[in-house]
């Protein structure tokens, strides 16, 4: 299951979600399956565009070995993949080998060798800190915009 949110944001009951609580999210134990309120249209011409839990989404269909979730607006009968706005649409590894992928990067480990140890290979590796990379810095970039404003310089 997945935990990674629609529209960038990661959350779990009101609470942003660090990177290793979204790993352990993604296994399955903080996440409820039939749960779509963490989920929002992704159409911006759509009246209910980001807006979570509005009751809008259902599931339509599942897809692949992993039976991802496909999700239709009511409102604008859009269509959309559970994992579409996440780093990890399109890939098609487990969210084990995925993880051990981000761990092995975060304590240092370089992509050949976290691609022998984890059995894929090293351009798979590349790809994947690529795109978790891009969606960090997308999300850093939305996070900061709705920050407030800090009025001390940094020198004090």
């Amino acid at each position: 299951m997945v935990a990674f949110l629609s529209c960038r944001r990661y959350c779990w009951r009101g609470k942003l979600l660090g990177v290793g609580d979204w790993l352990f999210a993604w296994g399955g134990s903080l996440v409820d399956e039939h749960d779509l309120s963490r989920f929002c249209c992704l159409n911006p011409d759509c009246d209910d565009h980001a807006k979570r839990g509005h009751g809008n989404l259902t599931v339509t269909a599942r897809y692949g070995p992993r039976r991802t979730r496909m999700l239709r607006c009511r409102t604008c009968q859009g269509r959309f993949s559970e994992r579409t706005g996440t780093p990890l649409f399109g890939t098609r590894l487990s969210p084990d080998t995925i993880a051990g992928i981000l761990a092995h990067a975060a304590e240092g480990v370089g992509a050949r060798k976290t691609a022998r140890l984890l059995g894929v290979h090293r351009d798979t590796v590349t790809r994947i800190l690529r795109q978790a990379g891009d969606h960090a810095q997308q999300l850093h970039d939305e996070l900061v915009a709705f920050s407030p404003d800090d009025h001390r310089s940094a020198v004090r």
